[in-house]
């Protein structure tokens, strides 16, 4: 039978026209996928750290502490436990790494710092200086010779004792003593809302310390994490004896003559776990009470150093500051200083420091009236 080729070039037709529709069909639909899969490219996608690499699959954990094993895309850069991703938030597939420019969540509670602070700005605690140099400064200025006699000295220190004495000053005055990284944080700061947190805030810290060594961790208020464990059933309470568990592996994890020490702090030592106080942790206790008479004259001595004073009878102001703290000797010179000022003047005479004197006794009665107030 002849070929039609009128009916052949219809069919050709027709089939070019198929394809050209099933052609611009799939186009959209490539312009469709790819216009999804901008939007879980766009934000917000959760940030997450990458557990672990299971064949295909890739184990992450939230922010929160769950953890899910999921899927990763192709275009995404090789992956390794430790990285920091962006996942999209409904599947949690990964997109991308990223670099991280915090490594450290507690970065965020702890203060980092190269303290100044010479020994000659700390007044009225000879013998408190001379343990604390003892304890922390020659164990890391001098380790050869700890290394030598053969003893381990203290991973750490307890000072405790009435607010605003000295306590803090102390532990910069030894950090800048011995050129080390001075990692200050409130006990406080330590207890998470989220289970596990705290612990790992705990555990961050002291790879910091580490990281930036010969470095001091100075824990105030350590009472807040360290208090005496008792039988409870609030999820608060445990994760606070979570963190206290890690603070002590942590502790028990370095050598006594790592260049890492660690000091604690509180005006409550009777209400601490002596766990934490025990042979081979913070086990040497120093005590830094009020000043006494000696002590008072050179705190006020080393706060008036600068300031221009008309006559100033010293003795009579060391005796009336009987039972002052050291901040509160501070605090004395700051307003009597503040008193001259309103006058105009430019020294600063003896009666502006009684005045001063009754100004800080008056404010601290108020304030401790207010408390009984509210927790009396």
């Amino acid at each position: 039978m002849p070929e039609n080729k009128e009916g052949i070039s219809y069919g050709y037709q027709v089939n070019v026209n198929g394809l050209e529709e099933e052609n611009k069909f799939l186009r959209e639909s490539v312009a469709n996928l790819e216009r999804e899969l901008e939007k879980f490219k766009r934000t917000p996608l959760i940030l997450c750290e990458v557990r672990d690499i299971l064949d295909d699959k890739v184990l992450i954990r939230l922010p929160n502490g769950n953890e899910f094993l999921v899927d990763q895309m192709s275009t995404c850069d090789k992956l390794h436990p430790g990285d920091t991703i962006l996942a999209e938030q409904k599947n949690l597939t990964v997109i991308r790494k990223i670099n991280q420019v915090r490594k450290f969540d507690a970065d965020k509670f702890v203060i980092i710092e190269k303290p100044t602070v010479s020994w000659h700005l700390v007044g009225g605690l000879q013998q408190q200086e001379r343990e604390i140099k003892e304890v922390i400064e020659l164990p890391l200025t001098k380790p050869a010779l700890f290394k030598k006699i053969g003893i381990d000295p203290p991973k750490g220190i307890l000072l405790y004792g009435p607010p605003g004495t000295g306590k803090t000053l102390l532990a910069k005055a030894v950090a800048a003593s011995t050129k080390s990284t001075f990692i200050e944080v409130v006990g406080s700061e330590l207890v998470q809302k989220f289970i596990g947190e705290g612990a790992k805030l705990v555990k961050e810290m002291f790879q910091i310390a580490r990281e930036k060594a010969p470095s001091i961790i100075f824990i105030d208020e350590i009472d807040a994490i360290a208090a005496v464990r008792i039988d409870v059933g609030t999820s608060g309470e445990r994760e606070v004896q979570r963190t206290f568990m890690q603070l002590l592996a942590e502790i028990d994890g370095f050598d006594p003559l790592d260049n890492v020490k660690i000091i604690g702090c509180t005006n409550r030592r009777d209400i601490l776990d002596p766990a934490i106080i025990r042979p081979g942790r913070l086990d040497r206790l120093i005590h830094v009470p009020l000043p006494n008479e000696e002590g008072r004259k050179e705190i006020l001595g080393i706060h008036t150093r600068k300031m221009t004073l008309a006559k100033v009878d010293f003795e009579e102001l060391v005796n009336k500051t009987d039972g002052f703290s050291g901040a509160e000797l501070k605090a004395v010179a700051t307003e009597a200083g503040y008193f001259a000022i309103r006058d105009n003047r430019t020294k600063i005479t003896h009666q502006d420091f009684i005045s001063a004197m009754e100004k800080v006794v008056a404010e601290v009665e108020t304030e401790g009236q207010d408390y009984l107030k509210m927790f009396g």
